[in-house]
């Protein structure tokens, strides 16, 4: 599909750029696995995730030991709290740096990516991942290190996938008409918030063929 008058491309993570598969079987396995000794062994300087974590649940008496609690709960939710997003990137982190997996990208992603950073497109990131998350995946990647192909990086912190405002707020941080970024999400839901915030979209459904999606950024032809 064609997008033209686009001046910046902005992409989702999981399920489009990385598999779903990898966040879900790796790295929630591996968080989940590694929080209870890392919030024992790091509480001393973890007092804002700690603050911010009461508050969202709302018990405000809540020891390491049911900060725990509460973390692991909403991984089970898969939960979107952003305290939780920071702190996963902390323990995602040492996965990455001690060689336990890589980041999983589609070999079509990266193709692409690379190509429309070669055209002069700038390229930018919104996920539910913190960004500290985001740039791990990115540059400890089955393909290499991947961060050179991003301006920046966008998470929950801008606000929630789900609502047009984020995407506005996106738009007015990177000085562009929303009309001029194309987003790129398998979720149909973030896509109708960016349309409402006037971005160009484009569904990337890789489980069967769709007509308004596309299996492969292959499919996907991006002019200025």
């Amino acid at each position: 599909m064609t997008h033209t008058g686009i001046q910046a491309i902005l992409t989702d993570i999981e399920g489009t750029t990385s598999s779903i598969r990898f966040v879900h079987d790796v790295l929630f396995p591996y968080a989940t696995a590694h929080i209870p000794a890392y919030v024992r062994a790091h509480h001393a300087r973890l007092a804002d995730i700690f603050a911010d974590v009461r508050a969202l649940s709302g018990r405000e008496d809540l020891d390491v030991e049911g900060v725990i609690e509460v973390l692991l709960t909403w991984i089970g939710e898969d939960k979107k709290a952003t305290p939780l997003k920071a702190l996963q990137g902390q323990v995602w982190e040492e996965g990455y740096k001690t060689g336990a997996f890589q980041g999983h990208i589609y070999e079509d992603a990266a193709l692409a990516l690379k190509a429309w950073h070669d055209q002069g497109m700038k390229l930018y990131v919104y996920s539910s991942g913190s960004v500290p998350a985001q740039k791990l995946l990115y540059g400890y990647s089955l393909k290499g290190d991947l961060t050179p192909l991003f301006s920046g990086y966008f998470d929950t912190t801008t606000g929630p996938k789900l609502e047009g405002t984020s995407y506005t707020a996106i738009a007015e941080a990177l000085a562009l008409a929303p009309e001029a970024i194309l987003f790129l999400s398998d979720h149909e839901g973030e896509i109708a918030a960016a349309k409402a915030a006037g971005m160009q979209t484009q569904w990337v459904w890789r489980d069967q063929a769709h007509a308004n999606a596309v299996q492969s950024f292959a499919q996907i032809e991006v002019k200025s």
